[in-house]
Order: C-alpha cells, then sequence, then structure tokens
C-alpha cells in the first residue's frame, strides 16, 4: 500500500483533516479518543516527514463574481522546458503546475478573475513561451467531482 509508512492512528488523524483542516487538536482527539497533546505531536510528525505539506482554504472559482478557470496541456521542447516552468511559476494565475507523462510535457491549471484577465494571460504569458510545441486549452465549466487531498 502507498501509505506503509503511516500508522492507522496517523491515517485516521489525515482522514479528520481532509475532511476539515480547521478541526482543533481537542476535536481531532475527542473523535478518536486520545488527548490534544498527543494529536498536536503526531501532527507535528507528519509536517516533519513531509506528509503534511499545508493548511488552506479551498475557494470555489466559480462563486468569485465571473472567474473562469482553465486547464492547459503545454508541450515544449527539452531545452525550453525550464524555462516554461520558470515562467509559469511567477504567474500569480497559475494555480497548479504538473509535469506529465504523455503527449503533453505540462498540466497547467489557471484561475482568472474573468474573460479580460483571461485574453490578457493568453497574451502576454502563454503566448510568449519559449520552445511551445502546442497547446491545448480546456475552460473548466462546471465541477462535479473534486476531492482535496489523499484518499485514505
Amino acid at each position: 500500500m502507498f501509505l506503509d509508512d503511516v500508522d492507522p492512528l496517523d491515517r485516521k488523524i489525515l482522514s479528520l483533516l481532509i475532511e476539515n483542516a480547521r478541526y482543533t487538536y481537542s476535536e481531532i482527539g475527542q473523535r478518536l479518543g486520545i488527548s490534544r497533546v498527543a494529536v498536536k505531536n503526531h501532527m507535528n510528525d507528519l509536517e516533519k516527514r513531509g506528509i503534511i505539506e499545508n493548511y488552506t482554504a479551498v475557494i470555489n472559482p466559480r462563486r468569485m463574481s465571473s472567474a473562469v478557470s482553465c486547464y492547459f496541456e503545454i508541450e515544449t521542447t527539452p531545452d525550453r522546458f525550464p524555462a516554461v516552468t520558470q515562467a509559469l511559476q511567477r504567474c500569480p494565475t497559475v494555480t497548479q503546475i504538473y509535469r506529465t507523462t504523455g503527449s503533453c510535457h505540462l498540466h497547467v491549471h489557471a484561475v482568472a478573475a474573468g474573460q479580460q484577465e483571461l485574453e490578457d494571460f493568453l497574451r502576454d504569458v502563454i503566448d510568449p513561451l519559449p520552445g511551445v510545441t502546442s497547446i491545448r486549452t480546456n475552460v473548466i465549466l462546471d465541477r462535479i467531482k473534486d476531492i482535496k487531498g489523499l484518499r485514505l
């Protein structure tokens, strides 16, 4: 199993955090029948080991005025790959960048405040990317299922 190095108690803690990262140490402890201090110690260890990277709010872009959420599949020449990833990392419109196998080298998620910001992003960031051999753009129309974190 992919979580062999995580004991059963840590898995339960992680499951509760995936459910709601705002649970307090006390709330998690009450649900699991352990002390708040024990929860804190386990969570500190999970953070140190890099299993828990951060705690964050998940914002639904569809609920934010006229936000536009898009996925881009970008293929580059190998020599320009670092320059492309660096340019995308600097852009605040880009929320996620994944290196992938298959026909594209990068899978990029971006959220623009609206149509104009999306057009500016395409013109100012995407179009000038060096060494790009192909780009496919998909505008997200509806979020049907979106699991945050790792399923345990």
